[in-house]
């Protein structure tokens, strides 16, 4: 079994209450936009870090994070991208590898906006922990927690922080 903290669009910003977090979990997986390099190098120091760039990072960012994360945790297949869109609304880009295979779990930043809901169409559980960074429209700061366990995907919390 283990224990995932999901962050998304940090925007340059980590703080003592999201390295607390980082502590209490197993992986650290990053949607993107994480701002900073000093951002995953804090997150490095404490747990292993899954990321992937998004539109706003930088040469640093992108030399050290793919475009894409697709991996096996545990028995669950994952595929970690920052544009990816939501169900019924995939990103062209992508759209067409993710019908032809689709993951069990796929997890997007971007929006600003939390999301998990299922895709019924391709079997698999969509999920966009929001954004925990203070750059953007958000009022609320959210991150995911939860735990992968064989095939199971459980014990799924919302932690949110107001700006």
């Amino acid at each position: 079994m283990k224990k995932i903290l999901l962050l998304s669009d940090t925007h340059s910003y980590i703080d003592d209450v999201i390295l607390d977090h980082v502590k209490k979990c197993d992986e650290v997986w990053h949607a993107g936009d994480i701002g900073d390099i000093k951002v995953a190098d804090a997150i490095n120091k404490i747990k292993p870090l899954i990321a992937v760039y998004g539109n706003i990072d930088d040469a640093k960012v992108r030399a050290s994070c793919p475009l894409h994360q697709k991996f096996m945790c545990e028995e669950v297949s994952v595929w970690i991208t920052h544009i990816g869109g939501y169900p019924g609304r995939y990103n062209p880009q992508i759209r067409e590898e993710l019908k032809a295979n689709p993951p069990r779990l796929f997890i997007c930043g971007h929006s600003h906006i939390l999301k998990v809901m299922p895709d019924k169409k391709l079997n698999m559980l969509h999920m966009n922990p929001g954004a925990i960074g203070k750059y953007g429209l958000h009022k609320v700061r959210t991150m995911l927690r939860f735990e992968i366990d064989g095939k199971e995907i459980k014990n799924l919390e919302v932690i949110e922080y107001k700006r």
